[in-house]
């Protein structure tokens, strides 16, 4: 009988957005009439009409950038059922879990991730797990040795019980999971795999808080008397298939890639490129599956329902990578701090989706290793043409030196890849046989000379390495695509108080901003290469976050500037203009909270969201801003700063009782928002004083403005008065109150001249 080929493994479905795009198209008009009502004032209010036809320029060309990004969503469905009926053999796949410091990082989480990684549903001899330490703890190695005893008995456990959440943290402590079968050989062995797990835990959490191992070991003798930053490469098969088995466990590995301090590291993208080498000198897979090491894999099919969109394209071709959206099993309920972006992903993504495809967002993501070896769709390798160094559809001997570096294995490896072979010609399974390989090509000079970081691999010169290699792939060709099976792919840990979200965001602005200032920048790509002019305005749109500070910022002050100098930037209340911006902000706001509702999120959701793109736009993305003048100027170079993941917590512990309160510390970062708080009271003060005075002249839009920065700054301005963490630095507030009187007595003096 036939195999039912016809039966596609993915479908491509249309979204209806009528009522959206109405309103979105409403808004952009409207904002047009606010800039002609600007350009026919100039001669009446002069400095703050010129200053806001500045800024609401940049929110116009801005919105129509989200206009176009949005105007023709899709999702993609896929059938994991149909894929063996479609393919003989699935294809291999390699797993890259990155984690860079066990403090910030806790070793518990990165095991967690990693033994949902080996628990799915896949079959063994097809998956390679490969951990990337730069940290180069004894403390990550010991956690996943012990995991790896662990693994033995939970993994089977997962697939005899079909068990949904295979991050065993989630499993056992999540209170929204219950144990799926109430047999009593089920619950006995639940119990026991819960106790086993706990003494998992408390191996591995006592190591973490003595910071010391007996190191004298067999195992650790690697570690002893290594500094972080100047050590040689550390690569240890914890977990090996050597037979092969489908159902026995995959393959395991430890790597810190060598590091010293006159060679550049390259950061995560440095780190992602050493893996793509080691796993390519061992196992070769033709698809590479990275992940945050606080990612856990949520749905156990993923690899399935990612191989679908990758096999069922046409020719297997069309996509480069598939990408989950991120999602977090620790979100605060309402997204106090509005690090979710659950309705940025949805609107945004879905409309993206419907161009050339979804933005690499850095872990959880399949990627063709091939196209991470510089393939175009067309066979030809990233040089503008046919490269001299093909003949006869391949690379020469001399020509793979040159890209890909002088290990003869390695480029053995990759020539297969290229060719449209995967794996190794000779001993599939050992990876013992590759260990002077594979520790010849994390060495830190094995990238002098090639093609590594700018046409092969991850891209370097950007803190935001996934934005600019996407980009990068996309500027060949390539589309991708986005997956989102229900449960979700993965799971992360969202930052859970201010200060993490500020880091976070500025590391993103500075690095989106690098990419927009770097020679890949989406113009270049449309123009030279094979970037989509609607998928170059949806790059721009995101690489242009941390712009947006500068005219958010002056957009923040010009009410409280135009009460302190009694002038004016909105219509008078008898101007019938004044229709125009009353219109703009209630659409737009009540557009936004349409689009939380639709999708079940609440009105103190959406509040949290608005609030914090006002701070966030006024502290980290004007700090990206000031990181990457600075690197332009040759003042100093920017750096990959880790954002603090929690360690989790289990019952009985509270660890809840801070979530959703605001925190400060006493980075400069909380400045510029502290500022703006004391100068709209400022400016609250004065409309009140001439309130009081029978001032006639009224102000009601500037008034109306004032209050609702207050608003958005209120946990800024409980921070004045609260104590300890949850109040604001003696010194943030001396700062901020100095530079407020000072704008202040500008004002005064503006206004008198």
């Amino acid at each position: 009988m036939a195999k039912p080929i016809s039966l596609p493994l993915y479908e491509k479905l249309p979204l209806k957005n009528t009522v959206q795009r109405i309103l979105d198209t409403t808004i952009f008009f409207l904002l047009l009439s606010l800039l002609g009502y600007r350009i026919l004032s100039l001669h009446s209010y002069g400095f703050t009409c010129l200053l806001a036809l500045f800024c609401e320029s940049w929110f116009t060309i801005v919105w129509a950038l989200i206009l176009s990004a949005k105007w023709n969503p899709v999702e993609y469905r896929t059938y994991p059922e149909r894929l063996l009926l479609r393919v003989d053999e699935l294809p291999p796949v390699d797993m890259f879990v990155t984690t860079a410091d066990p403090i910030l990082e806790p070793p518990i989480i990165t095991v967690n991730t990693v033994l949902s990684l080996l628990a799915v549903d896949y079959p063994a001899n097809k998956l390679a797990c490969y951990v990337s330490d730069d940290g180069g703890s004894f403390l990550t190695f010991y956690a996943l040795l012990e995991a790896s005893k662990f693994a033995k008995l939970w993994v089977p456990f997962c697939k005899k019980y079909g068990i949904q959440n295979r991050a065993p943290l989630r499993c056992f402590y999540d209170e929204e999971e219950s144990p799926i079968d109430d047999s009593v050989e089920f619950l006995g062995e639940y119990t026991k795999m819960k106790d086993e797990y706990e003494v998992l835990r408390r191996k591995i959490e006592d190591a973490t808080e003595k910071f010391v191992l007996d190191v004298g070991a067999e195992h650790f003798v690697a570690f002893s008397n290594i500094e972080r930053r100047n050590h040689p490469s550390i690569i240890k098969v914890i977990l090996e298939n050597k037979e092969g088995l489908v159902d026995g466990l995959p393959h395991l590995i430890y790597i810190s890639r060598e590091k010293r301090p006159n060679y550049p590291h390259h950061y995560k993208a440095g780190a992602m490129n050493v893996l793509t080498r080691v796993s390519g000198t061992m196992t070769n897979a033709p698809l590479i599956l990275n992940l945050d090491c606080d990612m856990y894999a949520n749905n156990s099919q993923i690899v399935f329902h990612a191989i679908c969109l990758l096999l069922g394209s046409k020719n297997e071709q069309e996509f480069a990578f598939v990408q989950a959206p991120q999602s977090f099993y620790d979100g605060i309920k309402d997204d106090p701090f509005g690090n979710q972006l659950v309705a940025l992903l949805k609107y945004m993504g879905e409309g993206i989706s419907g161009l050339q495809g979804y933005f690499y967002s850095g872990t959880g993501c399949f990627h063709r290793r091939k196209v991470l070896y510089g393939l175009c769709p067309d066979g030809c390798m990233e040089t503008g043409g046919r490269n001299p160094n093909w003949i006869g559809g391949k690379l020469t001997d001399e020509g793979l030196l040159k890209s890909f570096g002088h290990s003869e294995e390695f480029t053995k490896t990759a020539e297969r890849i290229l060719t449209g072979l995967s794996g190794k010609a000779d001993c599939p399974h050992d990876l013992s046989s590759s260990a002077e390989a594979a520790n010849q090509v994390a060495d830190c000079s094995y990238e002098c000379g090639t093609s590594w970081g700018t046409k092969i691999g991850w891209m370097y010169g950007s803190t935001a390495e996934d934005i600019l290699t996407g980009l990068t792939i996309h500027a060949r060709g390539w589309r991708s695509a986005v997956c989102k099976p229900d449960p979700p792919a993965f799971l992360g840990c969202a930052p859970s108080d201010v200060p993490s979200t500020l880091i976070q965001q500025k590391r993103w602005a500075t690095g989106l901003l690098e990419t927009l200032f770097s020679k890949s920048n989406p113009f270049i790509a449309t123009l030279t290469a094979n970037l989509q002019f609607r998928q170059c305005l949806a790059y721009i749109w995101i690489l242009s976050w941390g712009l947006r500070s500068i005219p958010e910022l002056c957009y923040a002050v010009l009410p409280a500037y135009c009460i302190i100098t009694n002038s004016h930037f909105l219509p008078k209340v008898d101007e019938s203009t004044l229709w125009i911006p009353a219109a703009l902000f209630a659409i737009y706001n009540l557009h936004s909270l349409l689009e939380h509702h639709k999708i079940g999120l609440s009105f103190r959701t959406w509040w949290n969201n608005q609030r914090m793109g006002r701070i966030i736009s006024t502290t980290a993305w004007l700090f990206g801003v000031l990181n990457v003048i600075m690197k332009l100027l040759g003042l100093s170079e920017t750096v990959f700063e880790v954002t603090q993941k929690d360690q989790p917590s289990t019952p009985g512990e509270d660890n809840n009782k801070d979530a959703g309160q605001f925190t400060f510390n006493e980075s400069p970062i909380l400045v510029p928002a502290t500022t703006l708080l004391f100068v709209h009271l400022a400016a609250m003060i004065k409309a009140l004083s001439d309130l009081n005075h029978g001032s006639h002249e009224l102000r009601i839009g500037e008034v109306i403005c004032n209050v609702w920065m207050l608003l958005c700054f209120l946990p800024f301005l409980k921070g004045l008065f609260r104590k300890g963490k949850y109040g604001i630095p003696s010194s943030t507030i001396c700062t901020s109150a100095a530079l407020a009187a000072l704008f202040v007595h500008l004002c005064k003096r503006v206004s008198i001249a």
